[in-house]
Order: structure tokens, then C-alpha cells, then sequence
């Protein structure tokens, strides 16, 4: 080899890549365990994407949106789809895609903090992220549709518009086309994330607004086309009043009183985003952790301070597209939060909702650059006593930041055996139905696709609500099944209302139709089908 020649050798991770190497590979490793525990617990919105994942493995079914609900996307089932269709119905093996996109979100993470901000602080984000309470863990690894993939799709998005501003990339062409797929596919999976596309967007048109004109731009729009094209074939063919847009404004405008202001606001920020942080427990956040739900929107604003000034300091394309970027973190937290506490579900159940907060994690390091800063400053020797008292506070902030984050974590690992314990039940609860010899049953919502799930659909189970009427029963399939059924069982829950009302139908035979009890659900199979709607 020629002298001449300079060698090309990869330069060696620095200390702030193998904290953070060392910190991801913890936060994976963490969420590894809890997959293979199915913890958190399954539940049957969970089943559902499983059984969409079986049918396409299986029976070569190609939905787009999830069974009985016309604006979530299924791209996580398509995902697990080769999992499931392998190895059978699996909770551990239907989440795998999710951890593995849970990896490339902390790497995208280091990735953008690190050259939007420092190496460091980008270490910090990568610890923050790795924790995880039982409301994160659950965003996270549940498949339950949008967020665990549009998080890393957005952070790739933004990375992709930077390095076509910086003219990082070779094929800007195909980079062009690589962004409009995310944001096609992006906005299918969770129409929720279209504040962070919306601003990912202006990225793009700041980075490249020359390129955007000619073939790159086409490529942009027919990549966006392409990812979006499940979503217009289906609603080209939809009933009227079926359609997404319709579907989806529907549940957005529920009848009954609107909640004020006041008490959205303190749904939204006071309980929501402390929760979507990792600092309280899914049963509510304490007072004193919500003093970050407050302190959010003022760090929001120093942030867009910062961001400006970036701006107007630049001195060159690329660091004016950097300056952008920072913006757009900003910006797609604040219309998030905003569109948030317009609804009236942050005031009227702001502990069941906070999970739709969950993008804000996107966001994390926009959030904590003032308070990076303003701690970094007060190191210099040349700070005054005001700079490194407000450094000393921005320090104090973090580690508490950190100190409620990690509490949040552990509180969740208090509770595992609890879940674990409830996991054992309901595979309990399917075997007993099998051993019982039933095939066909009926039961609740939460009971239903869980236990079809549980027992690879050779129990169906037709919903029924408390007065034993037909509920929500999203794959209607099921529900025809038990209903050609001459002899079905029932699982209801021990005194529920659904039990009360079958035993007073069974009269005395009520006691001998009892074939099987499980944790606090009883198995029926009376001599006679009980149908009450018929």
C-alpha cells in the first residue's frame, strides 16, 4: 500500500459514546427481561395487534387499520407478524419489534442530542431514557399501536435533514425519498404524531429548499405516498361515515360538559406529562412530583430563546439548519402539549390519556439544554455569583429530574410479582376454558381477545357487556363463531353484574352450570345457550 495513502481508520468511540454504549445496552437490556416476563401485563388491545399479526402470518390477511377501530394504523403487527407466525402466539415474541425499536430511538437519541447539542448532555438523555416507570415501559413495549415506532421514525427524519444540510449525504435523492416513507408511514401508524412530522417538515425545506423543487422533491412526495397509501386505498373504499377523518372525529367530540380550562391545564401538564416522563406511578403522580409538569412550559420557552439566538448567531447553512432543528424539538412538544390539553380527556381522565404525551420524549433534549447550559456556565471561572447560583439551581433541578425518574423506575419493579401473578391467571383462566372442553364462550372485552390470544383462536369469544348484550366485539368473526355455537360457555367475573345476570337466567341450574373458577373469574357452561338479546 503506497505511503502516500492516508489511512482511513474509524476513529474510536470518546468517553461520552461508551457511557452512553454502556447506559443504552442497560436500557435494552432492562426492557429484554420485562419482554420475556410480559411485564407489563397483556391485556386484550394488546391481543388484538397479536391476533391482526397471526392473520397476517397466517391467512395472508393485509389490514391496515386495527379490527373495529378506523384510524389505528398496524404497522407493529405487520412487524411481529414473521415472529408470531413462527413460533405461535406469543406476548414475549409479538414485543420483540417494539424493543428492537425501542434500541434504534435511544441511538437516533444520541445520535440527534449530540449534534444539536453536546456529547455529554446526550449521555444524560440516554440515561433518562433508559429508566423507565410502568407508564413509559408500557408506551414502549405494549402493542398497542403508533408510538414506538413514530418516535424513531421523527428522530430519523430530523437527522436526514440535517445531513442533507450539511451535504453529509451522497444520494440526497434517495435521502429525500427515505423522509417522505417515514412521514407516510409515520402518519399511518399515529396521526398524534403530525405536529412533530409538521415541523420535521420545515427542517427539510430550510436544509434543501432548492433540491425540494426538482427530483428530490418527487422522491419526497412519492416516498410520503407510498407510506400513506394503505391509509387512502382504505378510505377510498370505506362506508360513508367510516372513513379515518369521520372515525376519528367522532371520538374527538364527545357530547357532555367541557371541562374548563383550568382543569384541563392541570390534567395536561400537572398529571400528563409528569407521568410521560417516568416520575409517577399509573395510579397518579404525587404533589410534589408534579412541580416538572409546571416547569416544562418555562423550559419549552427558554428553549426557543436559545434556539433563536442560535439562529441568528449562525454562521453558516448548516448551523442555521441546526438552529431549526432545535426550534422544530420545541415546537413539536408545544403543539403536542396544545393539542393535548384541548381535549377534553386531560381533565376527565388525565391518568388513562397521559400515554398519548408520550412522543414528548422526542423532545428531552430541547428540554433539558437550558438547564445544561446554565449548569455548564456556572463551572467557568469567570461566572459571577448570580450565573453560578443559577447554575447550582439548574444542577439541583436535573438530579431531582433524575432522583424522581429513577424512584419512578424502581416503584414499577416493586410491582412486577403483582403482574407476573396476573399474567399467571389469565394463562390459567385459558387452560381451564380448554380443559373444560369449550371452544366457543363468551365474556367481557378485557377478557375476550386476550383469551383467544392466549389459546391461538381455538377458544373464540363473543363480547357481551354487563347486561350479557352484545359489546364491542372488533373482529366480527368471533362473534359469529360462538354465535352459531348450540352450547356456549361463559367466563365472567365473580359478582360482576354480567354473573349476576346470567344466574338469574340459569335460575337453579345456575350452581351446576359452574365448570371452572380462576382468580376472581368463573367458567359457565350451562345445558342451554343464554342469550337474552335474541
Amino acid at each position: 500500500m503506497s505511503t502516500t495513502k492516508r489511512d482511513r481508520v474509524r476513529p474510536r468511540p470518546d468517553a461520552p459514546a461508551l457511557v452512553a454504549l454502556l447506559l443504552g445496552v442497560a436500557g435494552v437490556g432492562y426492557r429484554l427481561a420485562l419482554t420475556l416476563l410480559t411485564v407489563p401485563a397483556s391485556n386484550s388491545d394488546e391481543a388484538t395487534f397479536g391476533l391482526v399479526a397471526l392473520h397476517i402470518a397466517e391467512r395472508g390477511e393485509r389490514p391496515v387499520f386495527l379490527y373495529g377501530q378506523r384510524y389505528m394504523g398496524v404497522l407493529e403487527s405487520y412487524l411481529a407478524a414473521p415472529l408470531v407466525g413462527w413460533a405461535g402466539p406469543s406476548w414475549p415474541m409479538l414485543r420483540l419489534p417494539l424493543l428492537a425499536l425501542f434500541a434504534a430511538f435511544l441511538w437516533l437519541a444520541y445520535r440527534l442530542t449530540r449534534r444539536l447539542f453536546s456529547p455529554w448532555l446526550a449521555v444524560v438523555v440516554v440515561g433518562l431514557l433508559a429508566l423507565g416507570s410502568e407508564r413509559v415501559v408500557r408506551d414502549q413495549l405494549t402493542v398497542v399501536g403508533g408510538r414506538p415506532e413514530v418516535k424513531p421514525a421523527v428522530l430519523a427524519m430530523l437527522l436526514i435533514a440535517m445531513a442533507l444540510g450539511d451535504r453529509r449525504v451522497r444520494h440526497h435523492w434517495l435521502a429525500t425519498g427515505a423522509f417522505g416513507l417515514l412521514a407516510g408511514l409515520s402518519l399511518w401508524s399515529d396521526w398524534l404524531i403530525a405536529p412533530y412530522l409538521l415541523v420535521a417538515a420545515v427542517v427539510l425545506a430550510v436544509a434543501v429548499p432548492r433540491d425540494l423543487i426538482g427530483w428530490p422533491g418527487v422522491l419526497l412526495v412519492v416516498g410520503f405516498l407510498a407510506g400513506i397509501a394503505p391509509v387512502v386505498k382504505d378510505n377510498l373504499v370505506a362506508p360513508p361515515g367510516q372513513d379515518s377523518l369521520s372515525v376519528f372525529r367522532e371520538i374527538s367530540t364527545k357530547e357532555g360538559v367541557a371541562p374548563s380550562l383550568a382543569e384541563r391545564l392541570r390534567g395536561g401538564l400537572l398529571e400528563g406529562v409528569p407521568l410521560a416522563s417516568g416520575m409517577c406511578p399509573m395510579d397518579g403522580c404525587a404533589r410534589w412530583a408534579q412541580w416538572f409538569g409546571v416547569l416544562y412550559p418555562v423550559l419549552l420557552v427558554a428553549a426557543a430563546g436559545l434556539g433563536l439566538l442560535a439562529y441568528r448567531r449562525a454562521a453558516d447553512h448548516a448551523a442555521r439548519v441546526r438552529a431549526v432543528a432545535i426550534l422544530a424539538l420545541v415546537a413539536g412538544a408545544a403543539l403536542t402539549l396544545l393539542a393535548y390539553v384541548r381535549s377534553p380527556l386531560a381533565a376527565t381522565d388525565p391518568l388513562g390519556n397521559a400515554r398519548y404525551l408520550s412522543v414528548l420524549q422526542i423532545s428531552l433534549p430541547a428540554v433539558l439544554w437550558p438547564l445544561w447550559l446554565a449548569a455548564a456556565h456556572a463551572l467557568r471561572a469567570t461566572s459571577g455569583r448570580a450565573a453560578r447560583l443559577g447554575g447550582a439551581t439548574a444542577a439541583v433541578v436535573l438530579a431531582a429530574l433524575t432522583a424522581a425518574t429513577l424512584a419512578g423506575t424502581v416503584a414499577f419493579l416493586a410491582g412486577v410479582p403483582g403482574v407476573r401473578d396476573e399474567e399467571r391467571t389469565a394463562r390459567r383462566l385459558a387452560d381451564a376454558v380448554r380443559g373444560a372442553g369449550l371452544h366457543e364462550v363468551y365474556g367481557d372485552y378485557w377478557t375476550c381477545n386476550r383469551l383467544i390470544f392466549n389459546t391461538g383462536e381455538t377458544v373464540a369469544c363473543g363480547v357481551l357487556d354487563g347486561a350479557l348484550t352484545p359489546g364491542q366485539n372488533r373482529y366480527p368473526a368471533y362473534w359469529q363463531r360462538v354465535a352459531r355455537a348450540a352450547r356456549p360457555g361463559y367466563v365472567v367475573e365473580a359478582g360482576s353484574p354480567a354473573e349476576r345476570t346470567l344466574r338469574r337466567l340459569l335460575g337453579d341450574r345456575a350452581d351446576a352450570a359452574v365448570v371452572a373458577e380462576v382468580g376472581g373469574s368463573r367458567v359457565y357452561h350451562p345445558e342451554r345457550a343464554v342469550r337474552p338479546w335474541r
